[in-house]
């Protein structure tokens, strides 16, 4: 199975799903949630039903890690790492940022990364050695150097208010050396803009394969990079990522450890 097959494949997939959120957009949902303030919608649940039946139709030996569902495991290479709602509390409120996040993996490297808003008509995609696009046009990271001059984006986990590792303290940091945060409550939408130019750095604790795997690939094939918060290897497995253009990343790598004298 070649990339540009399975990229096509999360591309048609991605939209399809998009749809539904779409259409669903604004109407009263059915809410459960998973915890004290996690919660999935009912469309949370259409649009990974239609996902999961999509993949498992076009290739059945597949694996299949979901947000939503137990994980599918089978003796194939390949796996597939799905969102079929990211921002789902902004799609609960009706606040217009979420998006579809769909890739594929063989072996632990990622082959294939499609992000769809619906709303904007956006799609982010990209696949190894072959540039990151939006809407078939290629992007690049932006050119700003100066972290004072950056405008940053973060994300807080659903136990922000009982764990210590709560992302305060960086927050705190970045406020006083960056120009701006916006903190939007999408991780894949936030890789995608950065892989664009709209944010120039991006950081954020307790994250899972479905948050960034599909946004990771499209950041690294923009230009971007992507480490763990104390400057180690980072990939889509880790909880901990601080993305950035590259230029700002040594910056933000030494606010990281000024605001917490524990990262190396």
């Amino acid at each position: 199975m070649e990339n540009r097959d399975l990229l096509r494949f999360a591309e048609e997939v991605a939209r399809g799903a998009g749809g539904i959120l779409r259409r669903n957009y604004g109407r009263k949902q059915s809410i459960h949630f998973k915890g004290e303030i996690d919660l999935v919608t009912e469309v949370d649940r259409q649009s990974e039903a239609y996902i999961m039946g999509s993949i498992r139709s076009a290739f059945p030996d597949h694996g299949i890690l979901s947000e939503e569902s137990s994980e599918i495991l089978t003796s194939s290479p390949y796996r597939w790492i799905v969102d079929p709602l990211d921002g789902t509390t902004n799609y609960a409120h009706g606040y217009p940022c979420f998006c579809v996040s769909i890739a594929v993996e063989r072996e632990g490297s990622l082959l294939a990364g499609a992000v769809f808003d619906p709303l904007l008509g956006e799609l982010f995609t990209a696949k190894p050695g072959g540039g990151a696009f939006r809407n078939g046009e290629r992007i690049f990271v932006s050119p700003t150097e100066k972290l004072r001059q950056s405008l940053l984006s973060t994300g807080f986990a659903y136990d922000v208010n009982t764990s210590a590792d709560n992302n305060l303290d960086y927050f705190r940091e970045f406020v006083f050396t960056g120009q701006a945060i916006r903190r939007d409550g999408s991780a894949a939408l936030d890789l995608c803009y950065l892989a664009c130019g709209r944010f120039d750095g991006f950081w954020e604790l307790a994250l899972k394969p479905w948050d960034t795997a599909a946004g990771l690939l499209i950041l690294t094939e923009a230009g971007g990079l992507a480490t763990r918060l104390d400057g180690s290897p980072y990939d889509f497995i880790q909880p901990d990522i601080l993305a950035s253009n590259g230029l700002i990343h040594d910056q933000m790598l030494a606010v990281l450890k000024k605001s917490r004298r524990d990262v190396p």
